[in-house]
């Protein structure tokens, strides 16, 4: 029996560790396009930068200032304070200081059916004059060059969705050993290959905290109103885009832009709670069954060592294998390395994070953010 599951286990990890290392060749990367001269800045394409922003005091006058310093000077940057409670929008102008190409707009009544996100970047979108629309979130850090970079890249590869993964920094434990789990996601499961040259939604993936939409192909998928319920929009817009026939490219961002998500284990804990039944399809079963897997594969072989320790051969070989793969996607997205030896406490988090996801759908109907209950009206979804 034992032998029948340390197989299973171990197929699943070459799976994962293949995909992995296909993953560390060939994704994408801003710094391939490092030496952009930003000097046709002036003649390129105007870049509308879109920040939705929802008591976000304490980070958006970092952001706009970055935004407005960035040598690709083409822009305009548009920040909608979303009916926050803290001094976001008088902290946005201020660092602004009088910038033209800044503009603060306050949110309209969220319309029923409507996510709150997914209203304001509507919002966003309707008052952005750009060719290339770029949303992002309030938190997301920015060095000088990266718009000029994200111009060249999109025009390199005629993407029209290029999104880009932040290198996403973690300080306290909660945050290290939960945050790069979507690293693993993305980098062990979802090859990228297939991503760019298959047609199939089945292979698409994006991230809200950096997507940069040729217009004509945001409008063209319907852009947020088409969906407008949806808890992980970026993945439901990439998907869309897929669907369209059009082309969507992933990148790595690592020395372009970063992003620090979360502060502290409630914030981890309820930031992916938030979201991890939306990606697992609002199926409550399947975020169970795929709970189930990361036990068996991370924490099983953990145990059967301690149980069958007169036979630590295949335990210590399976064990051996979670860590590599682990690792390698903490090296390829430039996390932790060593955080890797503590999967088996990562799993159990996420445990945690998964059973507080299914407690609101069955008790609440939904998910909660930011002072706002975010259940999911399906009939909305596809409007």
């Amino acid at each position: 029996m034992m032998n029948a599951i340390g197989l299973f286990i171990g197929a699943a990890l070459v799976i994962m560790g293949l995909t992995a290392l296909l993953n560390a060749v060939m994704f994408l990367r801003l710094r391939t396009f490092r030496r952009v001269d930003v000097s046709r800045s002036q003649g390129g394409a105007q870049v509308s930068v879109l920040i939705p922003a929802r008591n976000e005091a304490r980070v958006i006058g970092m952001t706009v200032r970055q935004l407005l310093q960035q040598d690709y000077t083409n822009i305009e940057v548009i920040v909608l304070d979303d009916n926050s409670t803290d001094k976001t929008a008088e902290f946005a102008l201020a660092a602004g200081q009088g910038d033209t190409r800044l503009q603060v707009i306050q949110g309209k009544p969220l319309p029923p059916g409507w996510l709150g996100k997914n209203w304001a970047c509507q919002q966003l979108a309707e008052s952005a004059r750009g060719d290339l629309l770029v949303f992002t979130d309030a938190d997301v850090i920015w060095s000088p060059k990266v718009l000029g970079v994200l111009v060249e890249a999109s025009e390199h590869t005629q993407a029209d969705l290029l999104t880009v993964w932040p290198t996403q920094q973690t300080v306290t434990w909660p945050e290290r050993l939960v945050v790069p789990l979507m690293a693993l996601a993305i980098i062990a499961y979802l090859p990228i290959l297939p991503v760019h040259y298959m047609p199939w939604a089945v292979f698409a993936a994006a991230n809200g905290q950096c997507m940069a939409f040729r217009r004509r192909a945001y409008e063209r998928v319907g852009g947020h109103a088409a969906v407008r319920g949806r808890i992980v929009e970026d993945v439901e817009l990439a998907r869309a885009i897929k669907r369209a026939g059009l082309r969507l490219r992933m990148f790595d961002g690592n020395g372009f832009v970063a992003c620090r998500m979360y502060q502290d284990w409630s914030s981890v804990r309820d930031g992916f709670a938030k979201n991890i039944l939306a990606g697992h399809g609002d199926s409550p079963a399947f975020l169970i069954a795929s709970a189930a897997f990361h036990n068996l594969v991370f924490v099983v072989p953990w145990l059967w060592l301690f149980w069958d320790r007169a036979n630590p051969g295949w335990p210590l070989l399976l064990i051996a294998a979670g860590i590599a793969v682990r690792g390698l996607t903490a090296a390829v997205t430039r996390q932790r390395v060593l955080d890797a030896l503590l999967m088996p406490v990562s799993v159990m988090l996420m445990n945690v994070i998964a059973a507080r996801a299914l407690w609101w759908h069955w008790r609440h109907g939904g998910p909660r953010w930011k002072d706002r209950s975010i259940g999911q009206p399906r009939s909305a979804a596809h409007g």
